[in-house]
């Protein structure tokens, strides 16, 4: 069922979407309701975290002693997606044992390298989905006063030849498709659309008197600031990939400084003086690491891993088992410092912080401490 939920950015009416973990978490939801009910529901009712209620129709269904299975299909919104009209189905049994146990079939990819949401070997289902499929289970549940258990099995029959048309094989997750989104929503944006969004930001913050911006690329950048720098929230700017244009902007209006705070495998492209860290423009993450690895020692073997490595924390994992992690980051990072200050000028001051969820701050520019003081919760 087409979403009427519209964003105005950049001048543009958009229609938002929903995620394939709203579609997965719908399926099961339609699915445990025919399997307790005996009926299956004309549509179902999804509140996703972005609290914005999902209404689907279910497709291609079925039933049988003790399982039943359905599809919902995907609506990416005014979003250019791979999975738009994508079929996401899940399959649900009933099962004795309490507890709610969730996998992958058919078209869904598996974790093959660690550092992602899930371990090695599962289903690529992320957690947020999981939690939204749960929901929509335990409300079912709820409403026929069942107590037993649920084993669910998302599949996507297409997904495996729509992930040849993602980053998945890149990223370690093989035979097919993520089930993703941490809100529910796809909301459509345009470059020009997030770079308009970023200035306009940025200028209600210069307007109320700022002078010292904060930036974080995203979602993740965002939750580790708050949680674990304990920088106001209120004073962070989202800049997605666009960390060039968020540096010109706050330079344009008169920024004195601008703290930025990213997961290592966007801000390690910076010392390669890569501006927007969006894959499909450029990629780099192995080729910096490499290089910085060299300069500080690394065998041909251990250069020859960084290399071969998919994610950033693979590569990490392998430089703290040689004991360079923390000389190759300060190579990093110098690097990145030099870059900055070329982008910024001389009259906004630009400083980083780089983390990564499993060992939290890697390394700092020389002026991020100061930065981190002055944005920090009082």
């Amino acid at each position: 069922m087409k979403l009427e939920h519209y964003i105005f950015t950049g001048g543009k009416r958009l229609r938002c979407g929903y995620t394939t973990g709203t579609c997965a978490a719908a399926a099961a939801g339609l699915a445990a309701e025919r399997l307790l009910g005996g009926l299956w529901p004309a549509a179902a009712e999804v509140d996703t975290p972005a609290g914005i209620r999902v209404i689907v129709e279910p497709e291609d269904c079925s039933a049988g002693p003790g399982r039943a299975s359905c599809a919902v299909r995907k609506d990416a919104g005014d979003d250019r997606d791979v999975t738009d009209g994508l079929l996401v189905y899940a399959a649900v049994r009933q099962t004795a044992s309490p507890g709610i146990v969730i996998d992958g079939g058919e078209g869904i990819g598996r974790v093959t390298r660690p550092g992602l949401d899930q371990p090695v070997g599962c289903a690529a289902i992320n957690s947020v989905p999981r939690r939204m499929i749960a929901e929509q289970l335990m409300k079912a549940a709820g409403r026929y006063g069942y107590e037993g258990g649920f084993e669910v099995t998302i599949s996507a029959p297409e997904g495996a030849e729509k992930a040849q048309k993602t980053f998945n094989p890149r990223l370690g997750i093989a035979g097919g498709l993520s089930i993703l989104g941490t809100t529910g929503i796809v909301r459509p944006m345009s470059e020009q659309a997030l770079a308009d969004t970023i200035r306009a930001e940025m200028k209600i913050r210069r307007a109320e008197g700022a002078s010292d911006i904060a930036v974080v690329p995203g979602n993740i950048g965002e939750a580790f600031a708050g949680e674990a720098l304990r920088l106001k929230a209120d004073g962070l700017v989202q800049c997605s990939n666009f960390i060039g244009e968020a540096i010109d902007c706050a330079a344009d209006l008169g920024f004195k400084s601008l703290l930025l705070v990213g997961h290592a495998g966007k801000l390690v492209k910076l010392a390669a003086g890569i501006m927007n860290t969006h894959s499909r423009w450029a990629d780099g993450r192995a080729e910096v690491l490499t290089a910085h690895a060299a300069l500080c020692g690394a065998a041909r073997e251990l250069s020859a891993r960084l290399m071969g490595s998919l994610t950033t924390d693979e590569a990490l994992a392998a430089l703290e088992e040689a004991g360079l992690l923390e000389e190759v980051i300060k190579s990093i990072m110098s690097k990145i410092e030099e870059n900055l200050r070329r982008r910024a000028g001389r009259e906004l001051k630009a400083e980083a912080v780089m983390f990564s969820p499993g060992r939290g701050i890697l390394g700092m520019t020389s002026g991020a401490e100061k930065l981190l003081r002055l944005h920090a919760e009082a």
